[in-house]
């Protein structure tokens, strides 16, 4: 069985804690532009590219979904997250994330991020935590820097070659959403872990068969090291 070499985790809902901030700024930027849309709603478009995300609540809505639209919905959305993730007191690791990412560089494995978001929001949420200048994450990549984001495995393969690493059996895959586990599964990640800290509860996670469904980041190390 390949050693573990990199692990990718999710931002939002799966190592940063934002008090739901993602689909609460989702729905008022829809709401700016006069459709009302609910928590129900939202909640099976957490994880993927946010452009792409509106589109399809739009086209669940019986409304065309024409450019334009969609970037005026998105912008508003980017403006709003950027400013949270600035200024919010909301905005903190989530608890057990630092330790772990500590505790799984010091086994040689490298850490890395991918999100839905785009760059200049991972971007911000970056410089507001410090992961990168205090050495608990090695590399990051956002939705918009290849060409399909979730669930497609463009982005993880795209880590995995910065990495230097062909070997999808030498990466695990750690977010909270349907499309974290897909993307992980269509990567041929070793390992794809759930997460209930996010967007979906166990219940709602387990439909898609993730390898290891946790409750708290804590429960990762374990499950990586102990594997037969």
């Amino acid at each position: 069985m390949p050693e573990i070499k990199l692990a990718v985790f999710d931002i939002a809902g799966t190592t940063v804690e934002d008090n739901n901030a993602v689909a609460a700024t989702f729905r008022k930027a829809f709401e700016l532009y006069g459709y009302t849309v609910s928590d129900e709603d939202v909640k099976p478009l957490m994880g993927y590219k946010k452009p792409v995300a509106i589109k399809m609540m739009l086209e669940k809505m019986g409304v065309d979904a024409d450019e334009d639209l969609v970037d005026d919905i998105y912008r508003e959305f980017e403006m709003e997250m950027m400013d949270h993730y600035k200024n919010s007191p909301e905005v903190k690791p989530m608890p057990g994330a630092e330790e772990v990412l500590s505790q799984l560089k010091e086994k040689g494995i490298a850490i890395t991020l991918n999100t839905g978001f785009s760059k200049k929001i991972a971007d911000t949420i970056m410089e507001r935590l410090q992961w990168l200048q205090q050495g608990l994450v090695d590399d990051y990549i956002a939705s918009d820097e290849v060409e399909e984001g979730r669930p497609k495995p463009f982005m993880i393969q795209t880590l995995m070659k910065r990495a230097g690493l062909s070997d999808p059996k030498q990466v695990i895959k750690i977010g909270d959403t349907e499309v974290d586990v897909n993307e992980g599964r269509n990567a041929g990640c070793a390992l794809v872990i759930a997460i209930t800290t996010g967007a979906f509860n166990r219940d709602q996670l387990k439909p898609y068969s993730p390898d290891y469904i946790i409750d708290n980041l804590s429960e990762l190390p374990a499950i990586i090291f102990d594997r037969g």
